[in-house]
C-alpha cells in the first residue's frame, strides 16, 4: 500500500476532494499553510493499493491548476530617510507537491 500526502491550493481542494471521493477514495483534507506565500492550502492525504496510485494521480493533475499571481516582496532592510517602492512580482502557484510513501501497515478500525 501507499500513503500519498498531496499539497494543494485551497482553491482547488474542494474539487479534488470531490473528484477523488466520486471515483471511492477515502480522503482526508488537513487545512495548512505554505511558507512562502503564507496563504491558505490543503493538504488531502489517502491511503492506496499500489496499482491505484497512477489513477490517484491522474485525477489530482486533472484538478489542481497552476496560476500565476502577482505579489509584492518584502522590503529589504532601509537606512532612515532611504525609499523603498515595491515593484509587483510574478510568481507561479498552484498545481500540487505529492509525496507518495510506502505504507508498513494500514488498519480501519
Amino acid at each position: 500500500m501507499k500513503l500519498i500526502w498531496a499539497i494543494v491550493q485551497k482553491d482547488d481542494a474542494g474539487a479534488l476532494i470531490d473528484a477523488l471521493t466520486k471515483d471511492e477514495y477515502r480522503v482526508t483534507r488537513i487545512n495548512t499553510a505554505g511558507g512562502f506565500l503564507k496563504e491558505s492550502n490543503a493538504t488531502v492525504v489517502l491511503a492506496v493499493e499500489d496499482y491505484q496510485v497512477e489513477r490517484v494521480m491522474s485525477i489530482i493533475e486533472r484538478n489542481c491548476q497552476t496560476r500565476v499571481k502577482q505579489i509584492n516582496p518584502l522590503p529589504p532592510i532601509m537606512e532612515p530617510g532611504e525609499f523603498y517602492v515595491p515593484y509587483p512580482v510574478e510568481v507561479e502557484v498552484g498545481g500540487a507537491t505529492v509525496m507518495v510513501l510506502d505504507l508498513a501497515d494500514f488498519r480501519r478500525l
